[in-house]
């Protein structure tokens, strides 16, 4: 099964792909100027890589879970996936992913930590089905 994991922000969006077993790659960020633009930029990505299932990061058991899968759900209606569409805890995966790229490369806002984030959220779920 193919899986893009999507880290949704209000000025980028990140992506990773897993296209076998459970290695995860970082896909370019996609930067957003406004929901239409970036619905069909995601959807551009998703029809390019045939994928089975989306895995989207929200954050879980906090007040806002109930609102951010609004809002995603209707983002997603908007990307019109006819795939399988998952929610995995993004907990803390944009801090993580900050902290491993620090003193590595200088931090640019450039989607690479958005990426990094998505990847991180897509590594949890595989772990939690396998």
């Amino acid at each position: 099964m193919k899986y893009i994991a999507i880290d949704l922000g209000l000025k980028r969006i990140g992506l990773a792909i897993c296209l076998q077993g459970d290695l995860v790659t970082q896909i370019t960020a996609i930067e957003r100027k406004n929901r239409n633009q970036a619905s069909a930029a995601v959807k551009s990505v998703l029809d390019e890589w045939a994928v089975d299932a989306v895995v989207i990061g929200i954050p879980m058991g906090g007040s806002s879970e109930d609102e951010m899968r609004r809002r995603v759900a209707h983002f997603m209606n908007l990307v019109d996936f006819q795939g399988e569409i998952f929610y995995q805890d993004e907990a803390d995966s944009s801090i993580e992913a900050e902290h491993m790229m620090k003193g590595n490369i200088k931090y640019k806002r450039d989607g690479r930590v958005d990426s990094l984030a998505a990847q991180i959220i897509l590594q949890r779920y595989l772990r939690t089905i396998k």
